[in-house]
């Protein structure tokens, strides 16, 4: 191993401070030299001023070479009290760091495998709580489902069969068992949207947006550019699952009565955006903003929050995409 290659941040460190100190303290000694000034054996009182004066612009040359050549730590620092693990962390210029390039080198490392790594666990964390919304999507489909219906479709037979007195009560049963049929349904498709692998992520909005508003009573007012190309299926998912948490957030917490939710392309990139007007000031701190930070990371989009204290609140998803339309 070479020299170069052994040499360590605290050397670099060492040697810089021997350095600097060594190179004003080598000046001084020779303007002190050069100098008409004199210092006798026993310092007189009018040689008293000379020294403080000659003392003082040593130390000031030498604490501004240190500040100047350690500001790269204060960059360092400040970049360490940034980090912020739901969201991308800036990277520092290592060729503006002087000595300290060795350690801004490890210091964007670190970052970046904690950002791989962080990716990886959130990958297989959405993945395995996708993989569990289908499962239990397809039983509450395939058992739940199958089994109500059978049940309605008795009740109609019993029904044919019931006294004009009992009538009224086997309606209000049946009525029952097919609300929550509908009931199971909506769950298993909120759970696994079919229209999202099948048609794409338009109609899977449109038809997310006119349940919301079957449901909720507010209206969504859409905007969907018809000339986005069909996108990646993971980016798809996470759009559709963004867009919900979005709308289930202003039915929980905005009290909104209108809501506006527009996918646009924006130079190269696709923007989703869900806006209302109902309360502002959100807290960035809850689960299900955690989960959409989360979400936007895995496929290297961008999610911004905008909540003022006077109302209204934003959510905007933006991701990279190429030329021909595919994510980056």
């Amino acid at each position: 191993m070479n020299r170069l290659a052994a040499r360590t941040p605290v050397t670099a460190l060492f040697w810089r401070v021997c350095l600097l100190n060594g190179v004003v303290f080598t000046l001084g000694t020779l303007v002190l030299a050069f100098s008409p000034a004199t210092v006798s054996a026993r310092v007189r009182l009018t040689e008293v001023p000379v020294l403080v004066i000659g003392l003082a612009v040593i130390l000031t040359a030498n604490a501004i070479a240190l500040r100047t050549s350690f500001a790269p730590l204060d960059e360092l620092v400040a970049s360490m009290r940034r980090v912020d693990p739901p969201n991308r962390a800036v990277r520092l210029d290592r060729r503006a760091s002087g000595d300290f390039h060795h350690l801004i080198e490890t210091f964007n490392a670190m970052l970046d495998r904690l950002e791989a790594e962080r990716s990886v666990a959130g990958a297989t964390a959405l993945a395995a709580q996708e993989g569990e919304r289908q499962r239990i999507a397809r039983e509450l489909h395939d058992e739940i489902g199958q089994s109500l219906t059978v049940a309605l479709l008795r009740l109609k037979r019993v029904l044919d069969r019931t006294p004009a007195g009992l009538r009224e009560e086997v309606e209000e049963a049946q009525e029952t068992v097919r609300g929550c049929l509908d009931e199971v349904r909506g769950i298993a498709a909120r759970l696994r949207p079919d229209v999202l692998e099948d048609l794409g992520l338009h109609s899977a909005i449109n038809a997310l947006c006119h349940e919301f508003t079957r449901t909720a009573g507010i209206p969504v007012h859409r905007r969907l550019d018809p000339d986005i190309d069909r996108l990646d299926p993971n980016v798809e998912l996470v759009c559709y699952r963004i867009a919900q948490e979005s709308l289930t957030n202003v039915l929980r917490h905005a009290g909104a009565d209108e809501v506006h939710l527009e996918l646009t392309p924006r130079a190269d990139t696709v923007i989703l955006r869900v806006s209302d007007n109902g309360r502002g000031g959100v807290l960035e701190n809850g689960a299900g903003i955690r989960g959409m930070r989360e979400r936007a990371m895995l496929i290297d989009a961008t999610l911004t929050i905008t909540s003022p204290i006077a109302g209204g609140t934003a959510v905007e998803l933006a991701i990279p995409v190429r030329q021909n339309g595919a994510p980056t």
